[in-house]
């Protein structure tokens, strides 16, 4: 009986060493207690060198004040204000970039990846010389030349630009409308639930036309009238206030963007823009040439061919490096720093050059920009599953 257990345990031992699943498994195991390995001496020389310098790892010095003055800031900030409170305004500062130009970057690299296919030669070639322009331009240079050369030769604000009473520009600044009601957050809440509730009901579309064969006339009208109805509270409810010109210069009202906001922004937008111009072209030219010739076999004209036929079939290629996209325009805003644009880095180095604590900023640096590329890869992921064709 003793033989015959040792034998099945014998055998039991080489079928398991036979098994693939069992060496994914264990190769996974491997591989984490080997990065926990290498972590933890890191950290343990991490420690001992510290405790030589002297120097307690932590994070207390966030509640430290941090004695200096941001030059711009979306939330209000005193220089008594700790440090954890100006590393948040520059976190502010960076995501009103990145949402920002993450919009315009989108609108612009659409554009100009659809013009690249259009019939008309100069839209083709304007299209065709900004991609190829932009892309071999190194960020940094883009940076400047906007900052330097284009909103640093604006007038001063005696003499400022004045774009029929709605944009007002100089060296100071840019100042356009901006909603001025009391309730602004209210009804910004309620158009971002009217746009989720036009999603589901586009879903909803969808799949009774797909699986029921309906028409979709039905959700086509509901969603017509969310449509309309976040058209109204856009344009009347929101209280768009522009900016009114001062005697002897300046302007009140409206959003004032600063002369550095404006530049980072712009040149991020131009930059990440050529890059999903290529991304569009190349989604387009995956859609095959029976689909356009279907599309104008119905008599379809080129537009809506494009609009109704290509671009939806294109977006299941276009949407997985689009994230990518998104993702360095988050990392590349840290650039903005060059130009005195008080994002996340530019304060977190103004903190640690204070405070002497590298290792502790870094740290919250890495883990706030991973935070915001997660949120990002979250969202794309959840838009691209939504354009994929869906098995029966």
């Amino acid at each position: 009986m003793v033989s015959n257990s040792g034998e099945s345990k014998q055998f039991n031992l080489k079928q398991l060493l036979r098994d693939d699943r069992f060496w994914k498994i264990a190769f996974q195991i491997i591989t984490l207690a080997v990065v926990i390995a290498i972590l933890g001496y890191l950290l343990l020389n991490l420690s001992t060198n510290l405790s030589k310098q002297g120097i307690d790892f932590g994070f207390g010095f966030l509640s430290n004040p941090a004695g200096f003055s941001i030059g711009e800031s979306a939330i209000e900030y005193l220089p008594n204000d700790p440090y954890g409170r100006a590393l948040f305004v520059g976190f502010v500062n960076t995501i009103t970039l990145v949402i920002a130009g993450i919009i315009l970057a989108t609108t612009a690299g659409v554009a100009a990846g659809v013009a690249s296919f259009s019939q008309n030669w100069l839209v083709h070639k304007i299209s065709r010389a900004y991609v190829g322009l932009t892309r071999n331009i190194p960020l940094l240079l883009q940076l400047f030349f906007w900052y330097f050369a284009v909103y640093g030769v604006l007038p001063t604000p005696q003499e400022q630009l004045n774009l029929g009473g709605l944009v007002i520009a100089s060296k100071r600044g840019v100042y356009v409308p901006w909603p001025a009601s009391s309730g602004f957050l209210m009804w910004l809440g309620i158009l971002v639930a009217l746009a989720i509730a036009a999603f589901f009901v586009w879903q909803w579309r969808t799949k009774s036309m797909v699986e029921q064969g309906d028409s979709g006339q039905t959700q086509l009208m509901i969603l017509g009238a969310i449509a309309l109805a976040g058209l109204v509270i856009f344009a009347f409810m929101l209280g768009w206030e522009a900016p009114t010109v001062q005697e002897g210069g300046g302007a009140t009202g409206g959003l004032r963007l600063s002369r550095e906001y404006v530049a980072s922004l712009t040149a991020l937008v131009f930059y990440t823009g050529a890059f999903i111009a290529e991304i569009v072209r190349a989604g387009i030219q995956s859609v095959s040439k029976g689909q356009w010739e279907a599309a104008r076999s119905l008599g379809l004209p080129s537009n809506l061919s494009m609009r109704l036929v290509v671009f939806p079939q294109a977006l299941r290629v276009i949407i997985p490096p689009l994230n990518s996209e998104f993702m360095n325009l988050a990392k590349n805003s840290s650039l903005a720093f060059a130009v005195a644009y008080p994002e996340l880095y530019s304060i977190a180095n103004t903190t640690f050059n204070q405070t002497g604590r590298p290792i502790e900023v870094f740290l919250v640096l890495m883990a706030t920009y991973l935070t915001i590329n997660l949120i990002i890869t979250l969202g794309m992921n959840t838009l691209n599953q939504t354009v994929q064709f869906k098995e029966r």
